[in-house]
């Protein structure tokens, strides 16, 4: 049995009572049914259309319906197309066949095979048009899910940015020149990164890194730290101490830029 709901086929024929027998056979079984009388005409409908399923002679005037069949397929080879031939004609549907066409009919039809042909034909259109959604569904899927993750990683990407220069704020406090000192370092860092012409995925990490070269000053007394005098030499050396407080603090991370930051602490100080 037909499974009913909106099914849509198009009968070509140059023979008027082959289109009306047909049409109202396959009307009985639910079936929404257009007809034309020549291939030119019936393409017109192809593309205005959309059938699940086309049925058409073989031998029709001026156009065939092997060139009909041809010209379907080039508009859209999902439709399925099926032949009505004569007997005298079996090796040219045969033929047809390997051209694309995808079942054919002999002439006068038996009904039942007639119905069962189409059956085959709409349900192999309802199955490809699932097969499309699925893949489209599963398109946006894949895409929703890569933009939700590439909006994580900025997100964490972003926090860990701000983490940093909120770290970065608790030693500006404790030192009032630090501030202006640490964004002066973390732009010459970058633009001389970018002038030496060093890869992009270094000259960011060398930007995020730089930075936190003098995080070490947070475990520096201020009586050493904030004193207006000079430092005397016990003092000079409690203040180099805060390259290698810097480093103990930020040692020992999987993070990659962590660890550039962690060697840039150690080492800010050439001397």
């Amino acid at each position: 049995m037909n499974e009913k709901g909106g099914n849509t086929l198009l009968i070509v024929d140059d023979d008027s009572y082959v289109l009306e027998s047909i049409s109202t056979l396959l009307k009985e079984f639910g079936y929404t049914v257009y007809t034309s009388q020549n291939a030119h005409d019936a393409m017109k409908q192809v593309e205005k259309v959309p059938f699940d399923a086309i049925l058409t002679d073989i031998k029709m005037p001026q156009v065939s319906g092997i060139e009909l069949l041809q010209n379907i397929h080039a508009y859209n080879q999902h439709i399925p197309v099926i032949l009505m031939t004569a007997f005298a004609e079996l090796d040219v549907a045969v033929d047809a066949i390997k051209r694309g066409a995808f079942d054919f009919i002999t002439k006068p039809y038996n009904p039942d095979y007639l119905l069962h042909s189409v059956q085959k034909a709409v349900k192999y259109t309802k199955f490809m048009q699932m097969e499309r959604n699925y893949k489209i569904m599963l398109e946006d899927t894949v895409r929703l899910r890569t933009q939700e993750l590439a909006n994580a990683l900025m997100m964490v990407k972003t926090m860990s940015n701000e983490i940093i220069k909120r770290l970065m704020a608790v030693a500006e406090y404790r030192d009032t020149d630090t501030g202006a000192h640490i964004a002066r370092i973390g732009l010459y860092s970058n633009k001389i990164a970018e002038a030496l012409q060093m890869p992009a995925e270094f000259v960011e990490t060398i930007s995020f890194a730089s930075p936190m070269h003098d995080l070490g000053k947070i475990g520096i007394p201020d009586s050493i730290l904030l004193k207006p005098g000079a430092l005397t030499r016990e003092e000079f050396e409690i203040m180099k101490t805060h390259s290698a407080i810097g480093e103990q603090m930020l040692k020992g991370s999987s993070y990659p830029g962590i660890q550039v930051a962690a060697s840039i602490a150690l080492t800010h100080h050439e001397r």
